[in-house]
C-alpha cells in the first residue's frame, strides 16, 4: 500500500512539473518595472522589511535571555 501511495506522488509530482513548463510567455509585469527602473524600488522596499524584522527579532531574542538570566 505505502509503495502505491508513492508512485501516486511521484506521478502527480510530475503532472504539475510538466504544467509548469508549459508556460511560455514572460512575466510583463516583471520586464515592465525593469525597463522604467521601478523594480530596484521593489527590491529596496522588501530589504528594508527584512532588515527591519531581523533587528526586531535580534532586539527580542536580546530582551528575552536578559529576563531570562534576571530570573535564575
Amino acid at each position: 500500500m505505502n509503495k502505491i501511495v508513492k508512485s501516486l506522488m511521484l506521478v502527480v509530482c510530475l503532472l504539475f512539473s510538466v504544467l509548469s513548463f508549459a508556460q511560455g510567455n514572460k512575466p510583463e509585469m516583471a520586464d515592465l518595472m525593469r525597463s522604467n527602473g521601478k523594480i530596484y524600488v521593489v527590491v529596496a522596499v522588501c530589504l528594508t522589511i527584512l532588515i527591519g524584522l531581523f533587528i526586531y527579532v535580534f532586539l527580542l531574542d536580546r530582551k528575552i535571555s536578559r529576563l531570562e538570566n534576571n530570573k535564575d
